[in-house]
């Protein structure tokens, strides 16, 4: 899978503590290859967000993203937070 960046997304990623950084570093990798989703919890996301996705860093940290196709090959890194990553 090819992954891009928001460059929102890439501000967020470095301001984040080390530890914190490489975890989701060590995610994102993982996300690249779809037989993976079931173990990062990736799940499309309802409301506002319901054209989204997210999946898990840790317990308390997500990434929101979007595919850019409808073959799921290609995705967008939007946001990366706490669960106040899904709102608006």
């Amino acid at each position: 899978m090819q992954v891009h960046y928001k460059p929102s997304f890439l501000r967020a990623l470095k301001k984040l503590p080390k530890a914190l950084k490489e975890e989701a570093i060590e995610k994102i990798e993982l996300f690249k290859d779809p037989k993976n989703h079931q173990q990062l919890k990736a799940h499309k996301l309802k409301g506002v967000f319901k054209k989204h996705y997210g999946f898990s860093v840790n317990y308390q940290y997500r990434i929101l993203f979007l595919y850019l196709d409808k073959n799921k090959e290609e995705a967008v890194l939007l946001a990366i937070g706490d669960h106040d990553v899904y709102k608006d």
